[in-house]
This record gives C-alpha cells, sequence and structure tokens, in this order.
C-alpha cells in the first residue's frame, strides 16, 4: 500500500477531490486514459518524464478512488490494462474544460489582456 493521503481539513468536496487529483500526474493520466483503453507501456509513452515506480502508485491511487479500472490477463508476459470507470468518465469534460481554458489564458493576446504572464502567474 502507498503512503496514507494527508488529513482533510474540511468536508469541503473540492478538497476531497483535490487530494485525489492534485499533483503533476492524475489529470495527464485521465487525459491520455479518456480515449480509451491503454497498456501501462502506453502510458509510460504518453508521459516519458515520469518513473515507472510514480506511474504504478498514481494509477493505483486513482484505481483506489475508483477513477480508473485495472484488468489483468494472464500469460507471459502479464498484460495489464488501464482505462476508467463511469465515474472517471464523468472528469473528461473536467480535464477538457481545464485544457481549454488554458488555451485560451496562455495565448499572448488574452492572456496580456487579462494582466496574466505566460508563467500563469498573477501580474503584481
Amino acid at each position: 500500500m502507498g503512503p496514507a493521503m494527508k488529513t482533510l481539513v474540511s468536508r469541503c468536496p473540492i478538497e476531497e477531490a483535490m487530494q485525489v487529483l492534485s499533483g503533476r500526474w492524475p489529470t495527464l493520466l485521465l487525459y491520455y486514459l479518456k480515449d480509451g483503453t491503454k497498456r501501462f507501456s502506453d502510458l509510460q509513452r504518453d508521459n516519458p518524464t515520469i518513473s515507472p515506480k510514480m506511474l504504478a502508485l498514481e494509477l493505483r491511487k486513482l484505481e483506489s478512488a475508483g477513477i480508473v479500472q485495472r484488468t489483468e490477463f494472464g500469460g507471459y508476459p502479464l498484460r495489464v490494462d488501464y482505462l476508467l470507470t463511469p465515474a472517471g468518465l464523468r472528469l473528461v469534460p473536467l480535464i477538457d474544460a481545464l485544457g481549454a481554458w488554458w488555451e485560451g489564458v496562455a495565448e499572448p493576446g488574452p492572456a496580456a489582456a487579462a494582466g496574466v504572464p505566460q508563467d500563469g502567474a498573477p501580474a503584481r
């Protein structure tokens, strides 16, 4: 079992969701799984800077939260597939909206007009 999650400060549903989805990898994994079933090696190719250990930990976390389903197929070599559960599929519109939002603020025109520098930090 992986490290225990931090204790919640409140019973806010946003805090609980962020406990599962925060960090560099969970939303990226959801992004790549939204198009269908992937094998571990496919997810490594999609995210080349994640270590195999971290990928396994993040996938287990998403599986424990009921967002990702892991299916093992016997034989040699062992084949493992990952796909989004119905709960994970409900997150796809949020992931898409987050990407669309970023594309809007990362462009020089809208970002400059909104006072948002290219690094995403608020203007001072």
